[in-house]
């Protein structure tokens, strides 16, 4: 937009968004049509169908890579879409490397969808960059990692694993949704794709799904704009202006998300009725340096044991301020149990290896007023 690089905030609100060349408007039209007139045979203004490229969607696209501070995003129906659209780079015998502990969604359709096609993956406790090294194989094309981890707030080096990844000519792509691209800039630190679930942070307001990969290589982005084109899961228009309308709050959003996260770890930190607390900012957590070091702020996911499935049960069903739902990143307090929502697809002996106990319950701190949220959570932890 500017010969010289605006701060995050100015960027969320004006990359990609110029006022309406017709009209002035400030906000981007939600340009809703499947198709475009045509000046002429093998001549347009830019646009021939609704799937290869539209408007509305064009700018959010400009936005997000601005964001992440890439070369190029791509933006998709969901995050499942995208994870999906960024394994079509490989082929059958390729091998992937993955966080062990991802959304449980991610290693449901590599486990139950793409290893029908050849593919195979590894998964790795990747916050100790060693063990991703020892997982890499001649077949390795990618390493995917998600940093924090879901639910279990597990922080990884990205540097560490990016430079593993680059000595042996591997691509590493980063789950930045927990975070967002305001508190974590993983293609600064040598990421070479960058996905999101924009249905979460990015968008802010639960009221749209959707998916992108931020891309670093001309190659990855003539190939995803060809899964888009070829595949047709693409975003729709008016999502797309959800998104793009989410996008300019991220910053303030962000920070009273990070500082909310920050006093409710403490409460929780110190509740008697809470068996352990999952939280990068606390000085308990094991990667609490690493995570000062990488990111801008914690966030506000935070992670609890209560014990048993009954004390989260009591806990869940005593909320009235927080939803017990499931997806994370809106204004609003959203609670869920990733053993029965998140990751039950896991199975159970998968969840118990990775921790993820009938007792544990994950919180997405929204951006009420701290006190009410803590009021709220006390009632309910002493119901």
């Amino acid at each position: 937009m500017h010969g010289k690089k605006m701060g995050f905030a100015t960027r969320a609100i004006h990359d990609g968004q110029e006022p309406d060349e017709l009209t002035g408007a400030v906000n981007v039209p939600i340009y809703l049509t499947s198709t475009y007139q045509q000046e002429a045979i093998g001549k347009n203004k830019g646009h021939e169908y609704a799937r290869l490229t539209n408007p509305t969607r064009d700018a959010l696209e400009e936005s997000l890579c601005s964001l992440e501070d890439g070369t190029s995003a791509h933006v998709f129906g969901s995050g499942m879409a995208a994870i999906t659209a960024m394994c079509t780079m490989m082929k059958s015998g390729d091998h992937v490397v993955c966080s062990d502990n991802v959304y449980g969604g991610t290693q449901r359709v590599f486990d139950q969808v793409l290893a029908n096609y050849g593919l195979t993956f590894t998964y790795v406790d990747s916050s100790a960059a060693e063990n991703v090294a020892a997982a890499i194989t001649p077949a390795t094309k990618l390493v995917h990692i998600e940093t924090p981890t879901n639910p279990m707030m597990a922080i990884t080096d990205i540097r560490a694993v990016a430079d593993i990844c680059h000595a042996r000519g591997i691509e590493l792509s980063v789950d930045n949704t927990f975070l967002s691209p305001y508190l974590q800039q993983p293609i600064a630190l040598g990421a070479d794709i960058v996905m999101h679930s924009t249905t979460k942070f990015l968008n802010g307001h639960s009221d749209g799904l959707g998916g992108v990969l931020v891309c670093t290589k001309p190659e990855q982005a003539e190939r995803f704009r060809f899964v888009q084109k070829c595949t047709g899961g693409i975003l729709s228009p008016f999502e797309s202006y959800l998104l793009l309308r989410g996008v300019k709050t991220l910053a303030v959003r962000m920070k009273q998300h990070d500082a909310n996260g920050r006093v409710v770890a403490d409460f929780l930190k110190q509740h008697p009725a809470v068996k352990k607390v999952f939280y990068p900012g606390l000085k308990e957590h094991p990667q609490h340096e690493l995570a000062k070091r990488q990111q801008r702020g914690f966030g506000s996911m935070i992670s609890i044991e209560l014990g048993s499935l009954e004390n989260a049960n009591r806990f869940a069903q005593r909320l009235k301020l927080g939803f017990l739902a499931e997806s994370l990143g809106g204004v609003e307090t959203l609670i869920c149990h990733p053993a029965t929502m998140t990751h039950a697809a896991v199975g159970a002996e998968g969840r118990a290896r990775l921790g993820i106990t009938d007792g544990l319950m994950r919180i997405s701190v929204g951006i009420e007023d701290a006190e009410d949220i803590i009021a709220d959570l006390k009632q309910a932890l002493e119901g």
